[in-house]
């Protein structure tokens, strides 16, 4: 089994699933303040820049799919450091751990544009 098995009209779903669940999550989960808004933003900022790539779920695609790669990995990687920079309590500090090692993951198993031809 390939460890990059995820396609990108596959991601693309999980791009919108995951941008749903870091705008409604945190609020069911009771977060506020500085540890609301980061995780909404990133579903916001996560919807805008899919509506912008190259691939299926994409409306306007100006956005390759490598360089939306690059934005959930980022996207990822600040979630991890958020909580140690901001000092969130320890039920926050999971939460963005989650969502990052989810993005993270989603990052990791998918195919790149250069695998999809090979």
């Amino acid at each position: 089994m390939k460890f990059q098995f995820l396609n990108p009209t596959v991601h693309g779903l999980l791009d919108y699933l995951a941008a749903g669940a870091l705008i409604v999550l945190p609020m069911v989960l009771g977060l506020t303040g500085v540890a609301l808004w980061p995780s909404v933003a990133g579903g916001v900022g996560l919807i805008l820049y899919s509506l912008f790539t190259d691939y299926r779920f994409g409306i306007v695609h100006v956005l390759s799919y490598d360089l939306h790669l690059l934005l959930d990995l980022t996207a990822g990687v600040a979630f991890v450091v958020m909580p140690l920079v901001l000092k969130f309590d320890a039920f926050t500090s999971v939460y963005y751990f989650v969502m990052a090692a989810g993005v993270i993951a989603v990052v990791a198993f998918s195919r790149r544009p250069s695998a999809l031809t090979a």
